[in-house]
C-alpha cells in the first residue's frame, strides 16, 4: 500500500506548485554537537489554490512528532524522503506545524571540534540537498520567505538568511532570529556557526556588508575583502536594479566543497582565499566575490526554472564577475581573460558536446559560454539597450522563476536582435564560430595581438623573435607576456636566453612566475638569474621556484633549506610543507629531522583543513615515513566530505595494502579508528 501511494502521489507533487502555495515558514532550531544533529519546530503557512489531496514537504531520513494542521493534530506519512500529508484540502489560508530531527549525512558539515574550540558548522544545499537539513523544497519553483530563530554556545557567532531582528541569552545559549522579508528557493538556505568576527561596511546605498572572519586571520582581512565594497557599488549600479536584500554578509568557512556559494544574502566561501598581501597576487578573492554576489541578483533574485536554464545564473554570475573585475583592473585584463575563456571552450569542444540548453551541460558550458553568449549579445545591442534588458528582466521575474524564452522575449522587447539565431549559435550548438569571436576580440589591442602569438605559434624562434622581444619590452599587459613566456617551453635555452632574461626584468610577478614554471631544467649559466626568484613576494612563484632550484643544483641545496626555513605560505602551509620535505631528502642538512617528521606528521592529521592534510601525507607516502599515526591519518581522509580528499585516502590506501606490512599494520590499527571508519577500512581490506 506504502508504494502505491508513492508512486500516484509522485504524479500529484509534479502539480504540487499549482495547486499549493508555501508564502513562509517560521523554525526554533537547535544542533547538537556530539551527535552532529539538527533538531527543532517548523511552522509553514500556505494557501491551497486549488482542491488537492495530498499535501507534501520534502526531508530526507528526517523523524517527526506533534504534527499539526491547524493546531489540529493530524496524521501523516514519512516516506523517509518527504513528509506527506494525505487531507481533503480546501481552498483557502493553512499551517501547518511540527517537530523533527535530522542527522544529516551530507549538506549540513560539523568540522572540527568542540574540544578544540574550532568548531565550525556550515550548509551547503545547492541542487536539492537543503531537505537533508531542514524539510523544505527540492522544487526551485516553490519560493517561500524563511524565519530562522537558532540557538547556539554563546562563545560562537550563528549567521543565517535575512536581517538578524533578535539576539537573546539564556545562561550560556544565545538565541539567534533571522528574518526575510522576500521569497526565495529552499537552495539558497543557510547557516554558518563559527567563532567568527567581523566587520561592517555600509554600500554607497546604505546596505550594511558584513564581512566575517577567524581571529587568527585578521591581519588578512583587508586583503581578502580588499574589492568588496567596491564591487559591490560597482555591481549594484551595473546592474541597475537595487539589491534586492536587506543586508549582504560572506563568510569564510573551513574545508568549503567549492570556491563560494551564494545563499540568498549570505555568501559562504573557501577559507583559501583569506590572503594575506603577498597570497592575493596569486590567490586573490576578487572574481569569486564578485560572481557570488552577482547570483543575489541572478539566481537569488530570479532563479532558472530548471537544469535547462541554468545558464542564466552561471553565465551572468560569470560575465558579471569579468565586469566588476574590468572595473578595477582595466579593458586589458577583461579581454585578456575572454581570450582565455573562449580558448578553453574551442579546447574542450572536441570532447563536450552537450550545448548550453540542456540539464546535462558541464560546468564550463554553463559558465564560460555562458558568459560568452551574454557578451556577444552585449556587444551587438550595444551597452544601453543591454542595460535597459536586463533591468526589464530582473524586475518582471523578481523573486520568481525563468526560462530562456523569458529572458530572450525581453532582448526582442528592447531590439531588433535575431534571437533565434543567437540560440542556434550560442545556446543550442556547440560549434564554435571563430570568425564572428576574433572580430569581437580584435577590437582591443592585447587580444589582438593574444590571436596573432596564438597563430604564430607553429613558427620557429628565429621567426618570431622579434616580435616577442618587441612584446616583452612593451608595457603590455602581462597575460599577454604570460602567454609569449609559455611558448618558450620547448625552445632551446640558448635560443630563449634573451627573451627569458627580458621576461624576468618585468616589473610583474606573474609574467616573472612564468619563467618558474617554464623552466625546470635551469643551466648553471642562468642560475643567478633564477635564484632572484627567490625574493619574489608570491608564495606560488617561491613554492616552485624552491623545488626546481634544489633539484637542479645539488651543491647549493643547504643554501636554499637556510633561507627557506622560516617560510610558510598560504594559510594551507604550501611553503612549510615543501621545505620539510626537503629537508628529509637532504642528508646533509643538519637539524632535528625527528622534529621535522613529527611536524610533517601533525600537518596530516584533522587539526588542519583538507588541502593540508592531502599534502602532507603525499609527503609522508613518498618518502615512506609510515607509522601508525599516518595511516590513522590516512583512513580519517576516507570518511571526509570533501570527495577528493576521501577518493585520495582510498586510492592509497589500496596501494598499501598490496604490501603485506601495511596490511598488517592496517589491521592492527583498527580497534583504534572510530566505526565509521572502520567500516570504510574494512571495505578496503576485504
Amino acid at each position: 500500500m506504502k508504494y502505491l501511494f508513492l508512486f500516484l502521489s509522485t504524479f500529484v507533487f509534479a502539480q504540487q506548485t499549482k495547486n499549493i502555495d508555501f508564502t513562509s515558514v517560521a523554525a526554533r532550531l537547535q544542533l547538537n554537537t556530539d551527535e552532529k544533529s539538527i533538531s527543532g519546530n517548523v511552522n509553514y503557512s500556505f494557501t491551497i489554490l486549488n482542491p488537492i489531496d495530498t499535501l507534501k514537504i520534502d526531508a530526507q531520513n528526517m523523524q517527526f512528532s506533534k504534527v499539526e494542521l491547524n493546531h489540529e493534530n493530524i496524521s501523516f506519512i514519512n516516506s523517509g524522503k518527504q513528509l506527506l500529508i494525505v487531507f481533503p484540502f480546501r481552498k483557502g489560508k493553512n499551517q501547518i506545524s511540527f517537530e523533527y530531527k535530522a542527522t544529516p549525512k551530507q549538506t549540513l558539515y560539523f568540522v572540527n571540534s568542540e574540544k578544540d574550540t574550532d568548531l565550525q558548522i556550515w550548509t551547503q544545499g545547492q541542487g536539492k540537498y537543503t531537505s537533508h537539513w531542514f524539510p523544505s523544497f527540492d522544487d526551485v519553483n516553490e519560493k517561500v520567505i524563511f524565519n530562522l530563530e537558532v540557538s547556539f554556545k554563546s562563545d560562537y557567532k550563528v549567521v543565517s538568511n535575512g536581517v538578524l531582528k533578535q539576539k537573546s541569552n539564556i545562561e550560556n545559549i544565545t538565541k539567534w532570529t533571522y528574518e526575510m522579508e522576500n521569497p526565495m528557493s529552499s537552495y539558497l538556505l543557510m547557516l554558518a556557526i563559527g567563532k567568527f568576527e567581523k566587520q561592517q561596511l555600509l554600500s554607497k546605498s546604505k546596505i550594511p556588508l558584513e564581512l566575517y572572519f577567524e581571529p587568527k586571520d585578521k591581519s588578512r582581512f583587508e586583503p581578502t575583502y580588499r574589492y568588496s565594497k567596491r564591487i559591490f557599488d560597482f555591481l549594484e549600479k551595473e546592474i541597475g536594479v537595487k539589491y534586492p536584500w536587506k543586508v549582504y554578509k560572506q563568510v569564510p568557512v573551513r574545508d568549503f566543497l567549492y570556491a563560494g556559494m551564494e545563499n540568498t544574502s549570505a555568501t559562504l566561501f573557501a577559507t583559501r582565499y583569506m590572503v594575506d598581501s603577498i597570497g592575493f597576487v596569486d590567490r586573490s578573492y576578487t572574481n569569486v566575490d564578485a560572481h557570488e554576489l552577482a547570483h543575489q541578483w541572478f539566481g537569488d533574485l530570479v532563479t532558472a526554472r530548471s537544469g535547462k536554464h541554468h545558464w542564466l545564473q552561471e553565465g551572468f554570475a560569470t560575465y558579471y564577475a569579468l565586469l566588476a573585475e574590468k572595473s578595477i583592473y582595466g579593458e586589458d585584463y577583461f579581454y585578456s581573460k575572454m581570450y582565455e575563456s573562449i580558448q578553453q571552450i574551442k579546447y574542450a569542444s572536441g570532447t563536450d558536446t552537450i550545448p548550453i540548453l540542456s540539464d546535462k551541460a558541464s560546468s564550463m558550458t554553463y559558465y564560460q559560454k555562458g558568459a560568452w553568449a551574454l557578451f556577444v549579445l552585449h556587444q551587438e545591442i550595444g551597452d544601453r539597450k543591454f542595460k535597459r534588458l536586463v533591468k526589464n528582466y530582473l524586475k518582471k521575474y523578481a523573486f520568481k522563476t525563468v526560462t530562456t524564452e523569458d529572458f530572450l522575449a525581453e532582448v526582442r522587447k528592447v531590439s531588433n536582435f535575431d534571437t533565434d539565431l543567437f540560440s542556434k549559435e550560442w545556446l543550442e550548438s556547440t560549434i564554435i564560430n571563430t570568425t564572428k569571436i576574433n572580430k569581437l576580440l580584435y577590437k582591443n589591442k592585447i587580444t589582438k595581438l593574444m590571436l596573432e602569438v596564438d597563430k604564430r605559434k607553429s613558427e620557429s624562434l628565429a621567426t618570431k623573435q622579434g616580435f616577442f622581444k618587441m612584446i616583452l619590452m612593451s608595457d603590455a599587459h602581462y597575460l599577454l607576456k604570460e602567454m609569449v613566456v609559455n611558448q618558450l617551453r620547448n625552445e632551446s635555452f640558448e635560443a630563449k636566453r634573451e627573451l627569458l632574461e627580458l621576461a624576468l626584468n618585468s616589473k610583474k610577478l606573474q609574467v616573472r612566475q612564468s619563467v618558474a614554471y617554464n623552466l625546470p631544467k635551469i643551466p648553471e649559466a642562468f642560475r643567478m638569474e633564477y635564484e632572484s626568484l627567490l625574493e619574489d613576494d608570491s608564495y606560488q612563484t617561491q613554492e616552485i621556484v624552491l623545488l626546481y632550484l634544489w633539484r637542479n643544483f645539488p651543491k647549493q641545496r643547504l643554501e636554499y633549506l637556510e633561507k627557506s626555513k622560516k617560510w610558510i605560505g598560504f594559510n594551507d602551509f604550501n611553503l612549510r610543507t615543501l621545505w620539510l620535505s626537503l629537508v628529509l631528502m637532504t642528508p646533509e642538512y643538519v637539524c632535528d629531522k625527528q622534529a621535522v617528521i613529527i611536524e610533517l606528521i601533525d600537518y596530516s592529521s584533522e587539526k588542519y583543513e583538507a588541502t593540508t592534510r592531502q599534502n602532507a601525507l603525499e609527503k609522508l607516502i613518498g618518502f615512506k615515513i609510515i607509522n601508525d599515526t599516518v595511516l590513522i591519518n590516512l583512513v580519517k581522509a576516507t570518511t571526509h566530505h570533501m570527495w577528493q580528499f576521501s577518493k585520495f585516502g582510498r586510492d592509497n590506501i589500496r596501494i598499501l595494502l598490496k604490501n603485506q606490512e601495511y596490511r598488517t599494520a592496517f589491521i592492527r590499527i583498527l580497534p583504534n579508528l572510530s566505526d565509521k571508519e572502520q567500516f570504510q577500512l574494512n571495505r578496503l581490506l576485504n
